[in-house]
C-alpha cells in the first residue's frame, strides 16, 4: 500500500510540475494592450483578426484593448509613464517620434523572426527616402498610408472650380471658409504635412504658404479623424492633410468624397513599437508578426491601406472593398510599383518638431479667425 502511495504521490508531482512548465512556456501572454492614433476602423479590426489567429494558432484566448489618442498625446503619456507604461505598444504616426522614445530609452527591440522583419524593405521614396523600419530595431512600419487631400465634388462643382489635384488649389480664393484641418499640436498628419509643406517652400516661403491656408480654413477639428467627416457631410468643401484610409471609411460609409495624394505627399509606414517595460512583451511581438503575414497585411489593404512589403498587393473580387479601395486612391495597389517622391525629412522633423508647433500656436492659432 506505502508503495501504491508513493507512486501515486509520485505521479502527482509530475504532473504538476508539467502543469507548471506548460505554464511558464506559455508562447504568449492572455492579454494585448495599445495606445495608437490609428482609428478604430483599424485597430479594432487587427486587433480583432489577432485573437482570433491567436486562438487557432495557440489556443490562447488574448483580451486586446486600445486607447485612442492623437500621436502627440500617445508620445506625451509614453514619457510620463517613465517606463512603467499602462500599454504593450505605440502604434501610428511620425516615425520622428519613435525615435525620440528610444533615445529616451522607453522603447524595447522589437525582436520579431528574421524572415518578419526581412518582408519590409528599409525606405521607399526619392530624393527623401522614408524609412520603414528603424536601423537599430525599435520599431517597424505596419502598412503604408498617404496623407493627402479630401474633397467634396458637389460642393466643388457649386463653387465652380476644378477638382484639386495639387496642394497650391487649396489657395484658391473661392475656398475661403471652406477648408478644415487639424492643428499639427494635435495631429501627426497635419505635422507631417506641414513638414512637407516647409520643404517643398523652405522656411519663410513655407509658413506663408500655411497662413494663406489658415486664411481659407474654416475649422480646425479636434482630432485628425474629424477632417473627412465635416467634409463628407458637406460641412465643408474640402480638408487637408488626410489619411488615406480615413477617408475610405467615410466612402464606405456611403459619402460623397474624394481622395487625392499630391506630389511629395508624404507616405508614413504607421510605425509599431513595443515600449519598455511591457508586461505582455510577447504577445506584442506575436501582434507584430501577424500583421506583416498576408492575413494580417489583407486587414489594412481591405480599408484602404497599403501593403509594406512588397509580397503583397491590394486586389480582390470585383465589388470587394480592397477593389473599391484601389478606386478610391486612384488604381493604387502597391506603392512599390510606383515611383514616391518624397521631400520630408525624418531627421529634420525631429528636429524641427517642437519648434513647429511653437510656431503654429504663435503665428496661426493665437492669430486665426473662422473666416
Amino acid at each position: 500500500m506505502t508503495r501504491r502511495m508513493m507512486v501515486l504521490t509520485l505521479a502527482a508531482l509530475a504532473a504538476v510540475a508539467a502543469a507548471s512548465g506548460a505554464g511558464a512556456q506559455a508562447p504568449i501572454e492572455s492579454e494585448l494592450n495599445l495606445i495608437t492614433p490609428v482609428s478604430k476602423f483599424i485597430h479594432d479590426a487587427a486587433l480583432k483578426a489577432f485573437a482570433e489567429y491567436a486562438k487557432e494558432k495557440w489556443n490562447v484566448a488574448v483580451k486586446v484593448n486600445a486607447i485612442p489618442a492623437g500621436t502627440p498625446i500617445a508620445y506625451g503619456r509614453i514619457v510620463e509613464w517613465k517606463g512603467k507604461p499602462e500599454v504593450d505598444i505605440f502604434w501610428g504616426g511620425e516615425s520622428a517620434l519613435f525615435e525620440k522614445l528610444a533615445d529616451q530609452k522607453l522603447l524595447q527591440k522589437v525582436e520579431i523572426s528574421r524572415d518578419a522583419w526581412e518582408s519590409v524593405p528599409a525606405s521607399i521614396g526619392k530624393p527623401k527616402p522614408i524609412p520603414l523600419k528603424d536601423k537599430e530595431g525599435y520599431w517597424i512600419g505596419t502598412a503604408l498610408e498617404p496623407y493627402g487631400l479630401v474633397y467634396h465634388p458637389k460642393k466643388i462643382q457649386r463653387l465652380g472650380i476644378a477638382e484639386p489635384r495639387e496642394w497650391d488649389d487649396l489657395l484658391n480664393p473661392k475656398l475661403r471658409g471652406e477648408v478644415a484641418q487639424c492643428a499639427p499640436t494635435r495631429s501627426s498628419s497635419s505635422n507631417a504635412t506641414y513638414e512637407v509643406i516647409l520643404s517643398m517652400y523652405g522656411e519663410d516661403k513655407g509658413w506663408e504658404w500655411l497662413k494663406k491656408l489658415a486664411a481659407n480654413t474654416g475649422h480646425f477639428t479636434a482630432r485628425s479623424r474629424d477632417v473627412p467627416t465635416v467634409v463628407a457631410k458637406g460641412e465643408y468643401t474640402a480638408g487637408f492633410a488626410v489619411p488615406s484610409y480615413m477617408a475610405f471609411e467615410e466612402k464606405l460609409a456611403g459619402f460623397d468624397l474624394k481622395f487625392v495624394a499630391p506630389k511629395n505627399a508624404f507616405v508614413t509606414p504607421e510605425p509599431m513599437a513595443i515600449l519598455a517595460g511591457a508586461r505582455n512583451p510577447k504577445a506584442a511581438r506575436a501582434f507584430i508578426e501577424f500583421l506583416l503575414t498576408e492575413r494580417g497585411q489583407k486587414v489594412f489593404m481591405e480599408r484602404g491601406l497599403f501593403p509594406i512589403t512588397p509580397r503583397y498587393k491590394v486586389q480582390g473580387p470585383l465589388g470587394s472593398t480592397a477593389e473599391m479601395a484601389v478606386e478610391f486612391t486612384g488604381g493604387v495597389r502597391s506603392y512599390f510599383d510606383r515611383e514616391v517622391s518624397n521631400v520630408y525629412d525624418d531627421a529634420g522633423a525631429a528636429r524641427r518638431s517642437e519648434a513647429l508647433k511653437t510656431k503654429f500656436r504663435s503665428d496661426i492659432e493665437a492669430v486665426w479667425k473662422k473666416p
